[in-house]
């Protein structure tokens, strides 16, 4: 959406993005565009990647990955929705209310982002 983002990443997220740096280089982009390194891969290469590994459009998407952590850590109950809309990036739509709540929420996002990865880790781990 053009507009600046801060996300925290869990421990292992930056552990797997030092270990990406060693694979595509040292360039300012850890996932540059095969045409250009100077930007980056679009949201068509991950769905494409997603059909290569057998997943079809109705099954998922890359954005679907979003709409599946929005769902999981709601339904948790251990963050506040406001939390979650942040850490998606998402603006409030009701003019008087994104007015006045402008808290990013930060310590809450940190620790459901190290929630969010040992979820991931559980599951992965079978």
């Amino acid at each position: 959406m053009r507009i600046e983002h801060a996300v925290p990443l869990p421990d292992r997220a930056v552990a797997l993005l030092l270990e990406l740096k060693e694979e595509t280089g040292h360039g300012r982009l850890l996932f540059p565009s095969t045409r250009s390194f100077h930007r980056p891969i679009s949201e068509n290469t991950l769905n494409g990647a997603l059909r290569r590994l057998g997943y079809t459009g109705q099954e998922m998407t890359s954005h679907g990955f979003r709409a599946t952590f929005s769902t999981l850590a709601n339904e948790s109950g251990l963050w506040h929705p406001d939390a979650i809309e942040r850490a998606l990036a998402h603006v409030e739509r009701n003019e008087v209310r994104r007015a006045y709540a402008r808290g990013a929420h930060w310590d809450e996002r940190v620790r459901m982002a190290e929630w969010w990865a040992g979820f991931l880790e559980e599951l992965r781990a079978g």
